[in-house]
């Protein structure tokens, strides 16, 4: 370099690369964050619209569906009375998927299943207990029309529950009055996604673990990292409460 001549220094470059790096990894950062947030919001959306789709098939059907099952190609696994039993006589009532292909969801995938924003399939839960009816009920109530109509709206269900976390749960409820967000007459049905970071059960946190167990009993809270008290979570939950239920089937002349 010349005398007057003026250039970078090595200095000086190590600190505009620095620089520039950090404006790329802001930049990265801020992408990743927007695209997590679209997700959440597409899975939540995608939720919300089954959750209408279950309650527009009580109103047209008189009940509530079953779950679809791995093999049922998005179609609910039902019995002849009424029972989610397949022909091998096992229930399935909480450890299913949406039969979506039954709620004429529109975006499904080649087997007939809704898919989360991850690809996920979106899964769901119906009360099987009942109480409160009065005298002997038919059964199952929810997910049979001529038994809902006469057992009618004195039935609550008595099994499904979320809690706050999987702390204390037990196959019949949250533990401790303070570990509930829902009482068990409260929710006939549950709609949701495993999320992002889905793990097959036996794997994952205990609070994930809880949604996949097959039992009647859910966890829903904010996501949470991997070092959280009960592990990773980002599943996202939805329900469908008996009151809401019997008031769209009593709006739309379906009760009692």
């Amino acid at each position: 370099m010349t005398r007057g001549e003026k250039g970078f220094t090595l200095v000086e470059m190590a600190v505009v690369l620095a620089v520039v790096g950090l404006l790329l990894t802001g930049v990265t950062y801020t992408l990743q964050a927007q695209i997590a947030q679209r997700e959440q919001n597409e899975t939540r959306q995608r939720l919300d619209e089954a959750r209408e789709l279950v309650l527009s098939f009580a109103i047209v059907s008189g009940r509530l569906p079953c779950p679809a099952r791995e093999a049922s190609s998005g179609e609910e696994v039902r019995n002849a009375a009424g029972e989610c039993t397949d022909a091998a006589g096992t229930e399935n009532y909480y450890g299913g998927l949406l039969p979506a292909r039954s709620l004429g969801v529109q975006n499904i995938d080649t087997d007939g299943f809704a898919r989360d924003a991850w690809g996920n399939r979106i899964r769901y839960a119906v009360a099987k207990s009942v109480t409160g009816c009065g005298g002997s009920p038919a059964l199952p109530h929810f997910t049979s029309a001529a038994n809902l109509k006469a057992n009618g709206i004195g039935c609550l269900p008595d099994d499904l529950v979320v809690c706050k976390s999987s702390r204390g749960i037990g196959a019949a409820g949250c533990g401790a009055t303070g570990n509930a967000l829902t009482n068990q007459n409260l929710v006939v049905a549950v709609v949701y996604s495993v999320g992002k970071n889905f793990a097959v059960a036996g794997s994952g946190g205990a609070d994930e673990a809880a949604n996949l167990n097959a039992d009647a009993v859910f966890v829903n809270h904010p996501p949470a990292p991997a070092g959280a008290a009960g592990g990773e979570f980002d599943d996202r939950l939805t329900w469908i409460t008996v009151g809401e239920l019997y008031g769209r089937l009593i709006a739309a002349g379906v009760l009692p």
